[in-house]
C-alpha cells in the first residue's frame, strides 16, 4: 500500500494506492492557515501541519487496516545544500526539516518532493504521458510550475529545481512588453507573471481596463468579445514561445498540462500552430494533452515517489 499526501495552501489531500495502482481511499481536508505572520504564529502552523499530515495517514490506515510507505508533494522543495525546505508558497515550510519532522511523527521514512515534479511522475506513471520517454508536465494555475521525467524517473536536479520553467523571463520579448511585470521572486518578465492566472487577468485589466478572473475572458472570447479574444490570443503566443524554449532545450515527447488552465479546450488546437514559429525544427511532434487525472494527479504522483515492492 501507498500513500500520497498532497499539501496545498488551502487544501490538503491523501491518497492511497494499492499496488495494482488502484484507488483505495481519498480524503480532503483544509490546510491549518496562519492566525498571523509573525514567528511564533509560523511555527505553530507548521507543528499543526506536521499533526495534521500525521493523523491523516494513521487513519486512514486505520480505516484501510494496512500500513504503507508514505510519500508528500510539497509547493516547494528540500535544498541539497541545507536539508531545509526552500521556495515554498506556505512560507511556514522554508528552512524546516519537514522530511525529517514528518518521519519522527510517523515512525518511518517519508519521501518529498516538489507539487509539479509530483503531477509529472503521476501523469509519466500512468496517466497522460505514460509509456513516452521525456515528459515535460506543466502546471498552470495561480503559479507557473513543471516537472521533468525521463524514462519514469524525476529529474531533480543538484540544485533542486529541474523544470521551474516559470521564473525564466518570457522568451522573444516584445517592445510593448518590456520590461516586464515584477514577479514575487525578485525579477521581471518572469514566465509566470504572464501565463498564471493572475498574469491573464493582470493582462486583460492593463489593456481594457476590465478585472475580470481568467474563465471570465474566456467565456467573453468565446462569445465574441474582441478584446478578451485579443488577450486569449496574447496570451497563447506567449504560451506558444515559452514552450518552444523548453522544446529547444529538452525536446520532451510529450507535454502534460494541469490546472486552471489546463482545461481550456482552445489551447490545445492553437499551440501547435503557433509552435512552429518559434521552435528551431522543421516539425514539431511534440504532443500537447490534458493530465489523464485531472487535479488528482499531483497527490498520485507522491504516492508513485515510492516504487512497488517486487513479490
Amino acid at each position: 500500500m501507498r500513500f500520497g499526501v498532497d499539501l496545498g495552501g488551502t487544501k490538503t489531500e491523501i491518497l492511497a494506492l494499492d499496488d495494482d495502482g488502484e484507488v483505495r481511499l481519498r480524503e480532503r481536508v483544509a490546510t491549518p492557515a496562519a492566525s498571523g505572520s509573525s514567528l511564533s504564529q509560523q511555527r505553530e502552523q507548521y507543528e499543526q501541519i506536521v499533526l495534521m499530515i500525521r493523523d491523516l495517514v494513521k487513519s486512514s490506515e486505520t480505516r484501510l487496516q494496512k500500513t504503507g510507505s508514505v510519500g508528500i508533494g510539497i509547493p516547494g522543495t528540500i535544498s541539497p545544500a541545507t536539508g531545509r525546505v526552500k521556495n515554498a508558497n506556505t512560507v511556514c515550510l522554508i528552512g524546516r526539516e519537514f522530511d525529517r519532522d514528518l518521519a519522527a511523527a510517523l515512525g518511518r521514512e517519508v519521501r518529498l518532493a516538489n507539487d509539479a515534479n509530483c503531477f509529472a511522475l503521476s501523469e509519466a506513471s500512468d496517466g497522460a504521458g505514460a509509456g513516452q520517454a521525456v515528459v515535460f508536465g506543466v502546471i498552470i494555475g495561480t503559479g507557473c510550475g513543471a516537472g521533468v521525467v525521463v524514462n519514469g524517473q524525476v529529474l531533480e536536479g543538484p540544485n533542486s529545481i529541474t523544470g521551474e520553467w516559470g521564473h525564466n523571463p518570457l522568451p522573444w520579448i516584445r517592445q510593448d512588453e518590456f520590461p516586464g511585470p515584477n514577479c514575487y521572486c525578485g525579477k521581471r518578465a518572469c514566465i509566470e507573471t504572464y501565463l498564471s492566472g493572475t498574469g491573464i487577468r493582470r493582462d486583460h485589466a492593463e489593456s481594457t481596463g476590465q478585472d475580470l478572473a481568467a474563465q471570465e475572458i474566456l467565456r467573453l472570447a468565446q462569445s465574441g468579445d474582441l478584446r478578451a479574444l485579443a488577450s486569449i490570443e496574447r496570451y497563447e503566443d506567449r504560451m506558444a514561445r515559452s514552450l518552444a524554449s523548453v522544446i529547444n532545450v529538452l525536446d520532451p515527447n510529450v507535454i502534460v498540462f494541469g490546472g486552471g488552465m489546463s482545461n481550456v479546450e482552445r489551447i490545445y488546437e492553437q499551440l501547435p500552430k503557433l509552435l512552429k514559429k518559434y521552435v528551431f525544427s522543421d516539425e514539431v511532434a511534440t504532443k500537447l494533452t490534458p493530465a489523464r487525472h485531472g487535479d488528482s494527479s499531483g497527490v498520485r504522483g507522491a504516492a508513485w515517489l515510492w516504487p512497488i515492492k517486487q513479490k
